[in-house]
């Protein structure tokens, strides 16, 4: 929660950057509200303590930035071509537009940012910045986005990037951008079947991000090493961890897996064969660090030792544990019986 007045002044702005993009019936006053979000959470990034927020706050401005003239540049040679601004089969037009907007959500090949910038933020920004940050330029991405080259590409090289980028890290934060940028892929895959179907997709995947969030806060994780021999006097909280991870990677028994079930079905309802065997392929891999990282820490370097139980604080964390827990388990339920009832 912000601890000073200045934070909160900063938050409500960017909140209201967002909506000012999500409500805005022009494309000048999407711009706005990008600019206006932008320039809310760059103070919400640097802090004195912390030099890697810094640079990481300055390097997030500066990709900003050139995505946001990019694209009012673009707005601006559209207006001066066309005097009527629409977008309606004009797909070369809605490729160029989409660029700097997938430059600002971190899609591949514009993905080169994401992993450095997240490493130097602390856990909430690098959860505004995997979640709330990507609201606006995607609600924009929606209203121009078809289904031709372009666009499949930019989905094949995003799930292929985010698969593979994340196999050698060893840093929580890479490991979520990295799989942040794989699910961009599944996103836009979602946006050309229907704007319900990639706001639930959007939805599940912050809720899952959250999830992992509060559990690596809560317990000040920031890389795999040290989930090694940590919490082991707390074994359900090392499982609903990984479980939260696995629920991010899309394994089928939790809710992470009930988006991209519909997304398969609807893909092969409509004839989409290879987009879904490349996504499925990539989510795969991701699947695969995701559990490397549990087997290693479960089972090859679990040692404990009696007198260090004693050292672990002895805090109730109950709460947070039951919510995770009945989150990813009972959550496809409920969606499974919510679909089968529709």
């Amino acid at each position: 929660m912000p601890n000073n007045s200045m934070k909160i002044l900063f938050l409500s702005t960017l909140i209201s950057g967002v909506l000012i993009s999500l409500c805005a019936n022009s494309w000048m006053g999407a711009w706005m509200g990008l600019e206006i979000n932008l320039l809310s959470f760059i103070p919400l990034l640097s802090s004195n303590k912390n030099m890697l927020s810094t640079e990481s706050s300055l390097k997030y401005f500066l990709i900003q930035a050139i995505a946001s003239s990019a694209l009012l540049f673009l707005i601006l040679l559209k207006t001066s071509n066309l005097e009527m601004f629409y977008f309606t089969k004009n797909w070369p037009w809605n490729n160029l537009i989409m660029i700097p907007l997938l430059m600002k959500i971190a899609c591949a090949p514009f993905h080169w940012w994401l992993p450095s910038v997240v490493e130097g933020l602390s856990w909430m920004n690098c959860f505004m910045i995997l979640s709330v940050q990507k609201i606006a330029p995607l609600v924009m991405i929606s209203y121009m986005i078809t289904n031709n080259h372009f666009i499949q590409f930019m989905i094949i090289f995003s799930a292929f990037v985010g698969a593979i980028g994340g196999l050698n890290q060893i840093s929580l934060r890479k490991i979520l951008s990295f799989s942040s940028i794989n699910h961009i892929g599944w996103m836009l895959t979602t946006m050309i079947l229907g704007s319900n179907l990639w706001f639930m997709y959007f939805i599940i995947y912050t809720a899952n991000i959250i999830t992992v969030i509060s559990m690596t806060t809560t317990f000040s994780l920031s890389y795999i090493s040290q989930t090694f021999n940590s919490l082991n006097n707390k074994k359900i909280i090392k499982f609903t961890l990984f479980m939260a991870l696995l629920s991010l990677g899309g394994l089928p028994p939790f809710l992470g897996f009930f988006p991209k079930w519909i997304a398969i079905q609807f893909m092969t309802q409509n004839l989409m064969i290879f987009t879904p065997t490349i996504l499925i392929l990539s989510s795969l891999l991701t699947l695969y660090y995701y559990m490397r990282i549990m087997y290693t820490t479960l089972m090859i370097t679990n040692t404990e030792i009696i007198w260090t139980i004693a050292m672990y604080p002895k805090i109730n964390h109950s709460k947070t544990i039951m919510f995770s827990l009945c989150f990813l388990l009972l959550g496809m339920l409920v969606c499974t019986l919510i679909l089968t009832t529709y």
